[in-house]
């Protein structure tokens, strides 16, 4: 039997362009984490770097969807250099500033100039939406794509907090920068594959958030984002809890194990099921799936719930992408695509943040409510969004 992913590559341009996407999107995996450990041990303290950390997130989950909007108004090689630019060159200022002792305020100032990063994985899923447009074959690019996000969270972090601490503090986002400014130009280079430039039908005008099915997409990823920052925060505090703080990361590491997996499969499997019907399965299987984080009294049953819970997240992740393809027009894609992205970002950010208030005030494994919580609401938008595209 071919293998499915093995295929994709037929395509002329596809791994040049996939290559290069993955060394561009890593920055935004790095830079977060890299900012947090190079502040904290400037500053002796985690508010400041904390903070900055804050104001660079939130502002990439503003501009992100307002630069893919760009791009699909003028094309990914025109306007994906000037946002690295103006993001890269931020980053770089902030950097300067750290080492000369600036004023803090400058700090904030540059992050959030930072944020003007691009979503690269939404790009990099937009040039697989044309060439595979309405083929089965972009489930299976979908799947890559969601295993490759994985990928790069999982190596992103730990390799720019290895570079602050054993190199120099600003080693971490400097290299991140550097994977911007290479990754970035050699995607923008690669012209053959750049999706084309779809006319706007002045009846569809505005931002692709003004669709209602879209909205219900975004607060379903909202509330997945938010599953996987309870259970980064909450597998740390509760290993600290048992004793062993080392198995925070086998925790953690099985539950990037799991999804991957299960993308990896979902993209390879071809389903006659309807993708709002496959939506609504996912959802169900995510919510019932937090329920089990309750019941983890061990490392080991830890381990094994996250295992469980991790399963059936690429696979929402997958099918929701697919969804906004066919919902949004493709005048509008790379924005919808961006969305979607940018609402796992910030559901990653009230997980981590609800989570963390919820551990230090009644203890570790209280912090799962919150996913239980989040579990909810993704049932009720998958539910939601059944409805309105069945």
């Amino acid at each position: 039997m071919a293998n499915p992913y093995s295929a994709l590559f037929n395509a002329p341009g596809s791994r040049a362009f996939v290559l290069a996407g993955m060394i561009a999107r890593m920055p935004i995996s790095m830079t977060g984490i890299g900012l947090i450990t190079m502040l904290s041990q400037l500053h002796g303290g985690y508010g400041l770097a904390g903070s900055v950390a804050a104001t660079f997130a939130l502002a990439t989950a503003f501009c992100a969807p307002q630069v893919s909007r760009m791009v699909d108004r003028f094309g990914q090689g025109r306007v994906l250099p000037i946002a690295a630019l103006v993001g890269g060159g931020a980053l770089l200022l902030l950097l300067l500033c750290t080492r000369l002792q600036a004023p803090q305020w400058t700090l904030f100032v540059f992050a959030a100039l930072a944020g003007c990063m691009p979503s690269m994985s939404a790009m990099v899923r937009a040039r697989w939406t044309e060439i595979y447009r309405g083929k089965p074959e972009l489930q299976t690019a979908y799947a890559l794509e969601s295993v490759l996000d994985e990928v790069c969270f999982i190596v992103g972090p730990p390799l720019s907090v290895g570079l602050c601490v054993v190199v120099f503090p600003e080693a971490g986002p400097l290299v991140a920068l550097l994977a911007l400014a290479i990754g970035v130009t050699a995607f923008a280079l690669q012209r053959g594959t750049e999706p084309a430039i779809h006319p706007h039908d002045a009846t569809q005008a505005g931002s692709a958030i003004a669709s209602l099915e879209v909205r219900w997409l975004i607060l379903l990823m909202i509330a997945l984002g938010t599953i996987v920052g309870v259970v980064d925060v909450v597998s740390v505090a509760f290993a600290q809890q048992q004793g062993q703080p080392a198995a925070a990361s086998i925790v953690l590491s099985v539950y990037a194990i799991g999804s991957c997996a299960a993308g990896l499969a979902f993209g390879a499997l071809k389903f006659d099921v309807p993708l709002p019907r496959l939506f609504l399965y996912g959802g169900v299987a995510t919510a019932i799936t937090t329920l089990p984080l309750l019941l983890a009294t061990n490392i080991l049953g830890l381990a094994l719930t996250v295992f469980i819970a991790g399963l059936f997240f690429a696979p929402t992740l997958i099918v929701a992408m697919a969804l906004v393809e066919r919902i949004v027009p493709p005048a509008k894609l790379t924005e919808g695509l961006t969305w979607l992205v940018t609402g796992l970002s910030i559901g990653v950010a009230i997980g981590a943040a609800g989570s963390g208030w919820l551990v230090d005030a009644f203890g570790a494994r209280s912090g799962f409510w919150l996913a239980l919580a989040a579990g909810a609401v993704v049932l009720g938008a998958a539910v939601q969004s059944y409805r309105r595209l069945r």
